[in-house]
């Protein structure tokens, strides 16, 4: 993989701050966008724009063409063989109040189980605590071990007679644990709930297969995928997208309106109330086609080559300040370095490396639950994709230098 390539197709790393080149190492919360996808978003405002499923007009006529191709082309990507599965919608989180909301109305509304994760992020968790007042639902947690992998034993208790809905994160925006999906959704299954995948996390860096996966609903976000911000997909199988009702009332999904009564739409329309972000939905197919002309054997290596030189340098230079948390890097640990500096809050590193042009997340990365699970207030993380470098991965831990020096921490220089 030709990274100096690739990074000439992103304009934003040309920036500098503080006098430094940016080193942008928070591609967990948005990735950045290469010049296809930059052109493509201006192409479709400068050659196509209309509203779609409404003009008779060839322009309206092209503008949706071009975003029902786009609906194909997400159903590709997730091995989808029907499109009509495919929701478009803001991003994950609305994907996933759309689900739990629909849920709400029919399989818990009369109270029962969701059983979720302690690593999860809070667009998977409020959500479903939105259902307890309403509707008596009981919301379980299934632990995690010392190095951040599900206690999968605790799927055999969580998942009695009460437990109508399993979700989970494909993989952890945290601890970047690559979690077993199949396996819990067959024991999901078995118990007569259906499953809920967030992969957020994982649509950046590997094909997702929702039949591989055994899941019923899958969502994902574009602004983390290449694409723009704004755009997301959820997928449902079919006879559940016809079971659950429309998470919002408006034009388009609707089939008919009257003073006394209203007849909705079929999926996917009758979730996708009002305008869409059709504009969104044709650059994330043209992020999609980047990713997969990369190869996704080629970016999984090289993330794993930054992750184990990341693991390294901290291990060698850093024994005694800097904690990793999560799996060991490998086939389960995926794109993220979470991690603390001994004695030092991760704002105070975060705005240290910031000086040196680093850019990194800290915080409790919207997942307080495992933050209060690892008793820490808040945490560090570098997430690398395809346009980071070894030099990036040295220049963080160069600045991590800085921040012993500042704060009076031990540190193992060369």
């Amino acid at each position: 993989m030709d990274v100096e390539r690739i990074r000439q197709d992103f304009p934003i790393l040309r920036r500098t701050f503080h006098g430094h080149p940016l080193a942008y190492l928070d591609s967990a919360a948005s990735s950045q966008k290469p010049n296809a996808v930059l052109e493509a978003e201006r192409d479709f405002y400068e050659e196509r724009n209309a509203n779609v499923h409404r003009g008779v007009y060839a322009l309206s006529e092209e503008a949706t063409d071009a975003y029902e191709k786009s609906r194909e082309r997400m159903a590709r990507f997730l091995r989808v063989r029907d499109p009509s599965e495919i929701v478009f919608v803001r991003g994950t989180t609305e994907a996933l109040n759309v689900v739990a909301a629909g849920l709400g109305h029919t399989r818990l509304k009369h109270g029962g189980r969701v059983v979720t994760t302690v690593m999860e992020h809070h667009s998977n968790i409020v959500p479903w605590h939105m259902l307890r007042e309403p509707y008596g639902v009981d919301l379980k947690f299934i632990d995690i071990d010392d190095e951040g992998r599900l206690k999968l034993d605790q799927y055999d208790t969580a998942l009695d007679r009460t437990a109508k809905v399993v979700t989970l994160s494909h993989v952890s925006n945290v601890l970047g644990t690559v979690n077993p999906v199949r396996e819990i959704a067959d024991r999901a299954h078995a118990a007569g709930a259906v499953v809920v995948v967030d992969a957020a996390q994982s649509a950046p860096h590997r094909p997702v297969d929702v039949e591989a996966l055994g899941a019923d609903f899958v969502a994902f976000s574009g602004h983390k995928t290449l694409g723009p911000m704004g755009i997301g997909v959820l997928w449902g199988r079919a006879e559940l997208m016809k079971e659950i009702p429309p998470f919002m009332g408006g034009g388009e999904m609707i089939r008919s309106v009257h003073t006394d009564r209203v007849e909705y739409a079929d999926p996917p329309a009758k979730f996708e109330a009002g305008t869409p972000n059709v504009a969104g939905a044709c650059t994330l197919s043209v992020a999609l086609d980047y990713l997969e002309h990369v190869g996704w054997e080629d970016l999984a290596a090289h993330e794993h080559r930054l992750l184990e030189r990341a693991t390294q340098i901290a291990h060698e230079r850093f024994p005694e300040t800097v904690r990793i948390y999560g799996p060991p890097v490998g086939d389960g640990h995926e794109s993220v370095l979470c991690f603390s500096v001994l004695g030092v809050h991760p704002h105070d590193v975060a705005t240290i490396l910031d000086q040196e042009g680093v850019a990194i997340r800290s915080g409790h990365h919207c997942a307080q639950p495992l933050m209060d699970r690892l008793q820490v207030p808040a945490l560090c993380r570098a997430s690398v994709y395809l346009y980071n470098t070894e030099d990036e991965i040295d220049r963080l831990f160069a600045g991590l230098e800085k921040v012993a020096k500042v704060f009076a921490v031990p540190a193992t220089t060369h």
